[in-house]
């Protein structure tokens, strides 16, 4: 199926590219004698300074796999990427390229590695050579852009999974990213760990003005994007506002993708004859338009 491109314009044309994936296909080698597996097929998207962009696919649909690509842990088989300019396939710029995209995984026990929570956060800038008297203040800073603060000399085993990825976030933070890849940071978390970092991941692009690209299965996470790019077996099958490419629920499913609850509790009554837009997002949302539905009736 062709891909369908949603019209999409930034909020600001002159906001600068600051990931941007160019015609890149990319290929598994096998361990045995069976070819090579191609799971990304000529992939082009821009990911743009200040962007929270949700990037969302059926399992096996890529996703994952051109993530890896935005900081260099992979790299193209054919076409380029390229990070603030910086070519990820010249090993000379890698230390760059990490330190300006950073990355949180599903697991937040496999990105923690000290037995402090404020040793954990400067794990990196240590590694980067940041002087003490500045790691000072990058270490509180970040800790208090994740809410985790006052938790600096706990131990992180003895966290919930929600404050765990939050440390893990605050470690990122402190290296100074400009952009930060979130690769199904809530995946393995209960609905309250979820919310604590959904909302730590809202205070990163409102207060730090840092870029999120956000790698989720659930799809009321993505609502709150700027921006949904959905892959589709190696290409781009659709991206948008989020209301925009919401709306197309047949199309979705047929691809093995959800809505958000209220999307498709809004779609529900308008089978039911209620006078619901196509564009319902929140339950906010679908609250008003329930009650303007009842009021016009």
């Amino acid at each position: 199926m062709e891909n369908i491109s949603i019209a999409y314009e930034p909020s600001d044309e002159g906001t600068e590219v600051q990931i941007s994936v160019q015609d890149v296909y990319f290929e598994y080698e096998s361990l045995d004698e069976t070819p090579p597996k191609e799971v990304l097929h000529g992939i082009s998207m821009d990911i743009r300074r200040g962007e929270f962009v949700a990037l969302l696919g059926h399992n096996g649909s890529g996703k994952s796999t051109i993530a890896k690509h935005m900081n260099a842990i992979l790299l193209p088989s054919g076409g380029k990427v390229y990070v603030a300019g910086m070519d990820t396939a010249d090993e000379a710029l890698l230390t760059d390229i990490r330190r300006t995209v950073g990355m949180v995984f599903q697991n937040p026990d496999n990105q923690l590695v000290a037995t402090i929570v404020e040793e954990d956060v400067a794990f990196g800038p240590e590694n980067l050579g940041v002087p003490s008297a500045e790691m000072r203040k990058l270490v509180d800073d970040a800790l208090k852009a994740v809410g985790m603060y006052e938790y600096r000399l706990h131990a992180p085993h003895k966290l919930s999974g929600g404050q765990k990825q939050r440390v893990a976030i605050a470690g990122i933070i402190a290296m100074r990213p400009k952009c930060i890849v979130f690769d199904e940071p809530t995946a393995m978390l209960d609905p309250r760990g979820r919310q604590e970092v959904m909302d730590a991941i809202d205070s990163l692009v409102k207060n730090l003005g840092i870029t999120v690209v956000l790698i989720t299965h659930y799809m009321d996470e993505a609502a709150k994007a700027d921006r949904v790019i959905i892959i589709n077996d190696g290409k781009l099958l659709m991206e948008g506002k989020p209301n925009q490419v919401f709306s197309h629920i047949e199309l979705l499913r047929e691809h093995h993708l959800d809505v958000p609850q209220a999307t498709e509790l809004a779609q529900y009554l308008r089978s039911m004859g209620y006078d619901i837009p196509e564009d319902v997002l929140t339950p906010e949302e679908c609250a008003r338009a329930i009650l303007r539905a009842k009021q016009a009736m």
